[in-house]
């Protein structure tokens, strides 16, 4: 198999298609979260899919920043940074989530309730630590970024302008969703999912259409050497 930019930038596409799934799915059906079933089987695995799902989306992302870098500008790599710092932290959250937090149900059960009402908004009874801080930083890089990046990849033009609108705009839906009821809470993921599988779907499109505009421009180039040796 050889590697070439437009393998690269197909699988960014295919991730970013795959992050946009799992994040909506992983959602239908959530359990409501608390002490007593952060460690059940179900949910670590959702956790487990939510990491995966994070680990895809900054390969997805970078893919969109790096197939069109000179149209992306300044604000693309700014907002393609914080985003990815949003992921990032994301990725490592969800790693706590699933395989740190199971652990400790059994000796301080407090402290899970704690960050869990922290991660859902809410205000925690007790002190979670530098915890907080990181799921803050988590939240407003990953609302922040998502609006700078999408506004940066509107701007550029190439992508689908409808995906590029809804990155950007998941941001400010996911704040409002965020203040309500777990039930509501959970539809935050639906926006940026849709804005994923949109963005990958494009991404891999125009993959396609300049692998053609390069064969035809190749076509083209071969016949006049032809025509001309004809000529002579």
């Amino acid at each position: 198999m050889t590697i070439t930019p437009t393998t690269l930038t197909r699988g960014a596409a295919a991730a970013a298609v795959g992050a946009g799934l799992l994040f909506i799915g992983v959602q239908i059906g959530h359990p409501h979260l608390d002490a007593s079933t952060v460690a059940t089987t179900e949910v670590v695995v959702r956790d487990s899919l939510k990491m995966l799902m994070a680990v895809l989306a900054l390969v997805g992302i970078t893919g969109m920043y790096l197939s069109q870098v000179r149209r992306n500008g300044v604000l693309g790599l700014v907002g393609y940074l914080v985003l990815g710092a949003g992921y990032l932290l994301i990725a490592c959250m969800t790693y706590l989530a699933a395989f740190v937090m199971p652990q400790l149900v059994g000796t301080d059960a407090a402290y899970v309730e704690d960050v869990i009402t922290q991660i859902t908004g809410g205000t925690p009874d007790g002190d979670i630590g530098l915890l907080a801080v990181a799921l803050k930083v988590q939240d407003i890089s990953f609302l922040a970024g998502g609006l700078i990046f999408g506004i940066a990849l509107f701007r550029a033009g190439v992508l689908a302008r409808w995906a590029t609108v809804t990155l950007a705009v998941g941001g400010v839906i996911t704040i409002l969703l965020s203040v309500m009821p777990d039930a509501f809470y959970r539809l935050l993921a639906f926006p940026n999912g849709i804005a994923l599988i949109g963005l990958g779907y494009s991404l891999w499109a125009t993959t396609r259409t300049a692998q053609t505009d390069t064969t035809s421009d190749s076509d083209t180039f071969g016949s006049v050497p032809v025509a001309t040796a004809g000529a002579e």
